[in-house]
């Protein structure tokens, strides 16, 4: 029973704890734009449920903290349907009803009676959020850490691999990748990880002279410590640097923060690499995860850290920083993953709003039906794929007798 508890404890809480945060921020976002817009607001929710706590404040807007952990929610002031935009009549009808309760011009304090620029702000705002948080928080970190430096130096080229028929020598040290400058050895890994079967030119340093080469990665298995086996590209190469060529560097807050969104822009370049590499069909989409996945990764990440010292106090201090990292890593991917032109996410009321902008009226109410029901379909779909990934990841059966044992 303990063995239980404890497993659940390392996979389920800090799970939750980073994706609430994570949406927490996410909504907030919305929260925040659309007050600036004076847009009514009826309710933000932390969590989902039943309420533990609620608190109304003198705008009217009710605070609430409820107890399913599962991230948060805004309700705007004469929602319709959630996850939709009202038609013509729609609008039309909720005209009615909000002048003949508070009055003619009250309605103009409803979020769909605010210009389309501003709707549309307010739906953008919940992925900047996420975007933000990411970058607010790797710039914390090359400030307040720093990160060390590790050269991409070669210290051995396995026989038969990609790099041993692209001529890579022990020594060389690789200054580019696929037009990416390389600062570090693991800048190598990410470009090479993705683009399985793909030629990569390298330039590597040779005794003081550039040297071109092209590798073409083959795929293979790799144990993740964190994510567990993956498929990913693979060149053979061994990392040794020279001593003193490792260095640990802590920025000043300006540039801490172009490093920052620069880290930021390298995860969603990675992203949307992967995403076009499944679409033209390069990869199978076998490293795709879901919630399943991201509580593995929570888990392996807390496990990771409080493994690296014996001393409760720098393990707790260890597995918060990896976990802030980690809430990092996952906000970029659900900002990103809501900006998809799919309805019921933002990134369809945004297509919406356009067709809106363009039309001089509201997407018609069919139209909306059939596009929510297509999106939901893209989106459940994905989701199942995405979980069977994870299942194969976690090898289910062998981890629900773990549990039991």
């Amino acid at each position: 029973m303990l063995n239980l508890l404890g497993q659940v404890f390392v996979y389920v809480v800090p799970f939750l704890l980073v994706l609430t945060v994570v949406v927490t921020i996410h909504e907030l976002g919305h929260f925040l734009v659309a007050r600036a817009f004076k847009v009514k607001v009826d309710r933000f929710s932390i969590g989902f449920g039943r309420t533990l706590l609620s608190r109304t404040d003198r705008h009217g807007i009710e605070w609430r903290l409820a107890w399913l952990p599962l991230g948060g929610y805004v309700k705007f002031s004469g929602d319709l349907d959630s996850s939709s935009v009202p038609d013509q009549a729609g609008i039309e009808a909720l005209r009615q009803e909000i002048v003949a309760e508070h009055g003619p011009g009250a309605e103009r304090d409803y979020f769909y009676f605010k210009p389309i620029w501003q709707r549309a702000l307010i739906v953008v705002a919940g992925p900047v959020a996420n975007f933000v948080l990411a970058i607010t928080i790797f710039t914390l970190l090359f400030a307040g850490l720093g990160v060390s430096v590790v050269p991409a130096r070669i210290a051995e080229v396995q026989p038969g691999t990609a790099a041993a028929q692209a001529g890579f020598q022990v020594e060389d040290r690789v200054i580019e990748a696929d037009g990416r400058t390389i600062a570090d050895y693991r800048d190598v890994g990410q470009v090479v990880a993705l683009r399985a079967g793909t030629p990569i030119e390298f330039v590597v340093l040779r005794d003081g002279r550039r040297v071109s080469l092209t590798a073409t990665p083959v795929r293979t298995l790799r144990q993740d410590p964190i994510s567990g086996p993956v498929r990913v590209g693979y060149l053979g190469v061994g990392w040794d640097p020279r001593p003193g060529e490792v260095v640990y560097i802590r920025y000043p807050p300006h540039e801490a923060l172009g490093q920052a969104v620069k880290q930021t822009g390298d995860i969603l370049g990675t992203t949307l690499t992967y995403l076009g590499r499944i679409a033209t069909g390069k990869e199978s989409g076998d490293l795709l995860s879901g919630p399943l996945g991201i509580a593995k990764a929570a888990s392996g990440v807390t496990k990771q850290a409080a493994a690296a010292t014996t001393d409760v106090g720098l393990q707790v201090a260890n597995v918060a920083l990896m976990l802030v990292q980690f809430a990092a890593i996952v906000s970029i991917g659900i900002g990103f993953l809501n900006l998809l032109p799919i309805p019921v996410l933002d990134g369809g009321h945004l297509l919406f709003y356009g067709y809106e902008a363009v039309a001089r009226r509201p997407v018609p109410a069919r139209v909306q039906e059939v596009g929510y029901r297509v999106g939901l379909a893209l989106l459940v779909g994905l989701m199942l794929f995405a979980t069977w990934n994870d299942l194969q990841k976690l090898s289910l059966f062998k981890f629900l007798g773990g549990l039991a044992s």
